[in-house]
C-alpha cells in the first residue's frame, strides 16, 4: 500500500471510519519522496533504535523500518492503532505504543537500546513541549531529526541578535547543534496546513558550558520574558534587582541597556554565574 497516496489514503481512512482531529494536529503526507528524505536524514543503519512520535498512518515509519534494527513509535490518538496495525503488520521490527509522548517514562521505554535516535513529523501545536521533554529525559539521543512548522524551525535556528532568536534557541544549543535541512510546502499535505514545514537536525552534544541548567535557563527564560525590554527590566521581574543585574553586565563588559537576544549561551552562563555570587 502506498501511503503517501491519496486515494489509498482515503479508501483506509474510510474502512477504519477515521476523521482528522485539529486537536491532534493530524495533516499526512502525500509526496512519496518527502518521507524518504526524513528518514535518509536520520542517517540511521541496522544499529539504531528509532524513536517516532505522531506516526500518523505509518508512511514515515515504513521507510524507517527498512533502514534501522528498530522503530518504536507512540501514537496518542487511539483510532490509528488498528490502522498502524494494518499498514505496519509486514516489519517485525517495528512496535506500536498508545501513549502520550509528554506522559512516556522513555528511559524504561527504550532501556538496553544502545543507539537511539528520534525522526518524526511532530505536531504543531506542542512542538517545544515535545523537545523539552526530550532532551531533559535523561535518555542519549544521538540525534533528533523532525519536520515542524517552518517559522519554528527559524527560531530553533536562529542567529544571535536576530528576530527569531528566542529562549528555545538558546535551549536546543545548550544540548545540540541544530541544522535546518530543507523545506516542506503545505501542498505536500492532505489535508493541507496553512504554514509550510520544514524538516531539521538536532545532532546531540556536550553541553558547551558547566553552570547548573536550572539557574541558567531560568536566567534565560527571564531575559526573554518582556522581547523589547532590557535584561536590567527583564531580571527584575523574576526578582534579579536591576542593580545587580547592572553590576553583572559592567563586569562582563556589556552594555546597562542589552537585551536578552544580544547575548550568546557562554555571555548567558557567565551572566547566571555573577548573579549567584552578587
Amino acid at each position: 500500500m502506498d501511503l503517501t497516496n491519496p486515494t489509498q489514503i482515503k479508501a483506509l481512512l474510510e474502512r477504519h471510519a477515521f476523521h482528522f482531529s485539529k486537536t491532534f494536529g493530524q495533516n499526512f503526507l502525500i509526496t512519496p519522496r518527502i518521507p524518504e528524505k526524513i528518514a535518509e536524514a536520520a542517517q540511521i543503519d541496522q544499529s539504531t533504535t528509532v524513536l517516532e512520535i505522531g506516526p500518523g498512518i505509518g508512511c514515515l515509519t515504513q521507510q524507517l523500518a527498512t533502514r534501522a534494527k528498530k522503530v518504536v513509535c507512540v501514537e496518542i490518538d487511539d483510532r490509528l492503532i488498528p490502522i498502524l496495525h494494518e499498514t505496519l503488520g509486514e516489519y517485525s521490527n517495528v512496535q506500536v505504543v498508545r501513549n502520550d509522548i509528554l506522559k512516556t517514562d522513555l528511559p524504561t521505554l527504550l532501556a538496553g537500546e544502545e543507539k537511539v535516535v528520534v525522526c518524526a513529523n511532530l505536531p504543531y501545536n506542542i512542538t517545544t513541549p515535545i523537545l523539552v521533554y526530550l532532551l531533559e529525559s535523561g535518555v542519549k539521543f544521538d540525534s533528533i531529526t523532525v519536520m515542524v512548522q517552518k517559522e519554528v524551525a527559524q527560531r530553533f535556528c536562529a542567529e544571535k541578535g536576530s528576530k527569531d532568536y528566542a529562549a528555545i534557541t538558546l535551549f536546543l544549543n545548550y544540548y545540540t547543534k541544530p541544522k535546518m535541512l530543507f523545506s516542506v510546502a503545505a501542498g505536500n499535505f492532505m489535508p493541507k496546513p496553512r504554514v509550510d514545514s520544514a524538516v531539521l537536525r538536532l545532532d546531540a552534544i556536550a553541553p558547551p558550558v558547566d553552570t547548573d541548567p536550572k539557574e541558567l535557563f531560568k536566567i534565560i527564560r527571564g531575559a526573554f520574558s518582556m522581547r523589547r525590554k532590557t535584561l536590567q527590566n527583564t531580571l527584575a521581574s523574576i526578582g534579579i534587582s536591576k542593580e545587580r543585574t547592572a553590576r553583572a553586565l559592567q563586569s562582563l563588559s556589556l552594555s546597562p541597556s542589552a537585551r536578552g537576544e544580544e547575548l550568546g549561551l557562554t555571555e548567558y552562563a557567565a551572566l547566571t554565574e555573577l548573579l549567584k555570587e552578587n
